[in-house]
């Protein structure tokens, strides 16, 4: 029985004692380190270098910081082989949002516990995007209108859409979960996720959490919105 690759990550943070842990504790996993990096711009080079799977990426570092290298590294990329997941100490940075409008595939604490973290890597190496719903919500809802949060809109032409992706659409975008939004809609999950995975295809999007950055950035949903509990 033929085994699936090891995954293999870079690790980019100026702090070598996190570069250190996290590295021990995705070897511990099975995860292959590699290349770390001090600052974005050796975060770049190591890129280039390893063609690695998943980037754990610092906003804050010397030289480049997180978010020019995570819009170089996924411009130089395939958009298909590699994630960044941004690593920030608080947990509503704002330049989070501005990374995942770079790009990244989602964010975690620094404190992060080491089953989290290996699960989040292997997470959106699979292709999901790693934001619960309750902080998607948090995140854009606070950051969505900031102008110095937002070097770079995202631009789609919705019209493609049908009715009831549009409606999947804004749901995903209020912070309902795909099981949430299979019971608010009377579907299964399974056609929550064909749905999802139709409206990331139609407009070009990388993941789950473009789809979210979009549906701020194009007015189909407000900060403020209700998830529709009623």
């Amino acid at each position: 029985m033929n085994r699936p690759p090891a995954l293999r990550a870079v690790i980019a943070d100026d702090q070598a004692l996190v570069r250190t842990g996290f590295g021990m504790i995705l070897a511990a996993d099975g995860i292959e380190v590699t290349a770390e990096a001090a600052d974005g711009a050796e975060a770049v080079d190591a890129v280039r270098r390893t063609r690695p799977d998943v980037v754990l990426m610092d906003i804050r570092m010397p030289r480049m910081d997180g978010i020019e290298a995570t819009r170089r590294i996924l411009a130089d990329s395939d958009p298909a082989a590699l994630r960044v997941i941004i690593l920030t100490t608080y947990d509503l940075d704002h330049y989070v949002y501005a990374a995942l409008t770079a790009g990244a595939s989602g964010f975690l604490l620094k404190d992060v516990t080491p089953e989290h973290l290996v699960a989040a890597v292997r997470l959106v190496q699979s292709g999901d995007a790693l934001l619960a719903p309750a902080i998607t919500r948090r995140l854009i809802e606070r950051f969505a209108h900031r102008e110095e949060a937002r070097p770079a809109a995202l631009h789609r032409d919705l019209s493609g859409l049908t009715p009831r992706e549009l409606e999947v659409l804004r749901l995903l975008a209020t912070g309902l979960s795909n099981a949430e939004l299979a019971d608010r809609l009377f579907l299964s999950p399974t056609t929550v996720k064909t749905h999802i995975g139709r409206i990331l295809s139609k407009l070009d999007l990388r993941d789950r959490v473009q789809a979210v950055v979009l549906a701020y950035e194009s007015g189909l949903v407000a900060p403020g919105d209700p998830a529709g509990d009623g």
